[in-house]
């Protein structure tokens, strides 16, 4: 029963709920879910028949680059990025310029973001040497994802590279940390297998031992610490392996680029635009990754988002930065690959919703259920979708998938009642909240 009638229904879509499938209507009220059923009355109806409503879609890791690096992204920019392509929240990384580490400087974002951002948001604590005995405070301020550690250099200047300090961030707080796992002495030492002007020698420098040699590492200190972690972007399957023999401690990511991009053709497609940081690999490497996807590793699809000009991206290798733009291409590639057998909606789901929420502990997000926020990504499954650059809203203005024709498309991004987006138009106002987290309430 329902104490008054619903606000907004969206009415005779497939809905995706934790009992399974169904058609059904999705009735909100305040901001939250009232009912799931068939309701004939409402402030206002959308027709989702013959569509997919799907729990909000949540991108746990972006890079929008505010404050500092707004000619690259800003909050507004990104957030737009996100909502048109179906994502209701996201964690933002703390490489900005200045970096992420203070509370005043996590202040200074959620005021930046608040009703500003389209979509609901959250930011990482950047841990450096002079704040790891700060963090156990900073990790709990509202609003923040947790603590980002970069064990190998990438944009920014965060790096914690050396034991000692790593067991120092590892001490401190208790909430989940997000790890950048690649080896920093491993890949100095490797330097001059750099090839100038050639950006398919980046997996050369930053290979598979870098990833596996990190990863290693952390688990071990996480163990010692008994301090859970999760390893993101991770591009190589040994890894994915090795993960699985320790799910006590750590859970991990895996980016669409890396299961949709192969090094054989991206490289001479694409140049230093197909350049991140861990890279994009081998076919093999991208194969491997599929069948831990099969096996249930990986914990969440996280876009990577990282977008840097077309000046930058230009430039020749090595001076070229690492990263790609992803949040708003996150979803439809994905749908192609559940289109395409790779995977099933219901691993989507819980890759991209139910599992953010138990990776990191959300409060009332990912899943429709009853007194849950009104999060919803709407698809249409049977739809056909190009990626074309006048569609793209993140201020770089590209994407290495530009072109690429996809079966599924995103019809609208629903965040707490509002429609954020919907058949590609935004909402009449910005409305991002932020996020909350068990752990920090």
């Amino acid at each position: 029963m329902i104490a008054s009638s619903p606000a907004l229904v969206l009415a005779g879509g497939t809905v995706h709920t934790p009992a399974g499938s169904a058609v059904a209507d999705v009735a909100v009220r305040g901001g939250r879910i009232i009912g799931i059923g068939s309701y004939r009355d409402a402030e206002r109806r959308i027709d989702c028949t013959g569509l997919d409503v799907l729990p909000g879609v949540i991108d746990s890791q972006v890079h929008f680059r505010e404050p500092g690096l707004e000619h690259k992204e800003d909050l507004e920019t990104g957030s737009r990025a996100a909502v048109l392509g179906g994502i209701t929240a996201v964690f933002e990384m703390p490489n900005t310029s200045p970096n992420t580490d203070s509370a005043d400087r996590v202040a200074d974002k959620l005021k930046r973001a608040h009703h500003r951002m389209h979509c609901d948001h959250a930011f990482f604590i950047g841990a450096t040497g002079a704040n790891a005995e700060e963090l156990a405070e900073l990790e709990r301020i509202p609003g923040t994802a947790g603590v980002k550690v970069f064990m190998g250099a990438s944009t920014g200047d965060l790096l914690v590279a050396d034991d000692e300090v790593l067991a120092r961030v590892l001490a401190s707080g208790s909430r989940r940390v997000a790890i950048h796992a690649e080896d920093e002495a491993r890949m100095q030492s490797r330097q001059d297998l750099r090839v100038e002007g050639d950006p398919a020698s980046h997996p050369v420098w930053r290979d598979d031992d870098s990833a596996m040699l990190a990863t290693k590492r952390i688990i071990k200190l996480a163990g010692e610490a008994k301090r859970p972690i999760h390893i993101l972007h991770i591009s190589t399957p040994a890894e994915f392996e090795y993960i699985a023999q320790h799910r006590d401690i750590a859970t991990c990511e895996v980016t669409p680029q890396h299961l949709t991009l192969a090094a054989e053709g991206a490289y001479p497609r694409l140049g230093t635009f197909a350049q991140m940081n861990p890279p994009i690999r081998s076919k093999a490497h991208r194969d491997g990754l599929w069948h831990w996807v099969s096996q249930g590793v990986p914990d969440v699809i996280g876009s990577d988002h990282a977008p840097h000009t077309r000046e930058e991206k230009a430039k020749s290798y090595p001076a070229s930065p690492s990263g790609m733009p992803g949040v708003q291409t996150l979803l439809p590639l994905m749908l192609d690959h559940v289109a395409n057998g790779r995977m099933t909606l219901e691993r989507l789901i819980e890759m991209t919703s139910t599992s953010v929420q138990r990776v990191f502990g959300l409060v009332g997000k990912g899943r429709i259920a009853f007194g849950y926020d009104a999060d919803f990504t709407v698809v249409d499954r049977r739809g056909t979708f190009t990626i074309t650059e006048d569609w793209l809203a993140s201020r770089c203005g590209w994407s290495p998938f530009t072109g690429m024709e996809l079966k599924g498309r995103v019809v609208g991004t629903i965040v707490r009642g509002h429609a954020a987006m919907w058949e590609a138009e935004l909402g009449d106002a910005a409305q991002g909240e932020a996020l909350r987290f068990a752990s920090a309430l």
